[in-house]
């Protein structure tokens, strides 16, 4: 079954956070001769949970999709790109999803398999947009309320704002107790659902991305801990 992992790394000094910087580029040429890897992409994020368009130098991701899990966790261990990164990150926090749901294109691929288990528990959703440079700054005057609103509910575990490109190709990432408060949350009349559809009508974007995942597993810890009822998944 296919395993889609999002490993985040916080790096706590200037010549850590300059490696991670130049490892944007340096890690391109790294990741393609892994064995097994079927998609990557490398992240910076924005500051403080990553929905602004100021970078924030200490915290990168990177999301990988690969052919199962055990290959996926094994790779995590012993591959030296990524044990590079655990060793000069100050903490680091992997998840494992699998991917249930998904619509849309990234770089012009369609990267997850939707699977087809119960879709219980915890879940996680993606969206991946490239905002069309005519239109950015309408976009990200949208973006804090929307940051706000995720923020003041009360059922979101975990939320950051990632992304390829400053401003223009962009990812949110939150994780929910279950599909039903996600998708409560994201109806609510509001600057999400305002956001939404104007996406969709206002054709802001140059391609859109959305996508649904179960948590099969987490692995080491975010700011010192594994956010709220993810300590219940075994790692």
């Amino acid at each position: 079954m296919q395993t889609v992992s999002l490993s985040f790394y916080r790096f706590a000094t200037p010549l850590s956070r300059l490696w991670a910087l130049t490892m944007m580029g340096g890690a391109r040429l790294s990741l393609p001769r892994i064995d097994g890897l079927r998609f990557w992409k490398l992240c910076g994020s924005g500051t403080g949970e990553g929905f602004t368009p100021i970078p924030n130098t200490a915290v990168y991701a990177i999301l990988t999709v690969w052919e199962d899990e055990e290959r996926a966790r094994e790779a995590l261990r012993n591959e030296p790109l990524f044990t590079r990164y655990a060793k000069r990150a100050s903490e680091n926090w992997t998840l494992f999803l699998t991917p249930y749901s998904a619509r849309g294109v990234w770089s012009g691929q369609t990267p997850f398999i939707e699977e087809a288990p119960s879709a219980s528990g915890p879940i996680a959703a993606l969206t991946r947009a490239t905002v069309k440079p005519k239109v950015a700054a309408q976009f990200w005057k949208r973006v804090p309320d929307i940051s706000g609103v995720i923020g003041e509910d009360p059922n979101v575990m975990f939320k950051i704002g990632i992304g390829e490109v400053p401003l223009f190709q962009q990812i949110t990432f939150s994780i929910w107790p279950d599909s039903d408060t996600m998708a409560n949350f994201a109806r609510k009349d509001g600057p999400h659902a305002k956001a939404f559809l104007a996406v969709r009508d206002v054709n802001w974007c140059k391609e859109v991305l959305y996508a649904r995942f179960l948590i099969a597993g987490v692995s080491v810890s975010w700011e010192g801990q594994s956010p709220r009822i993810l300590k219940d998944i075994a790692a």
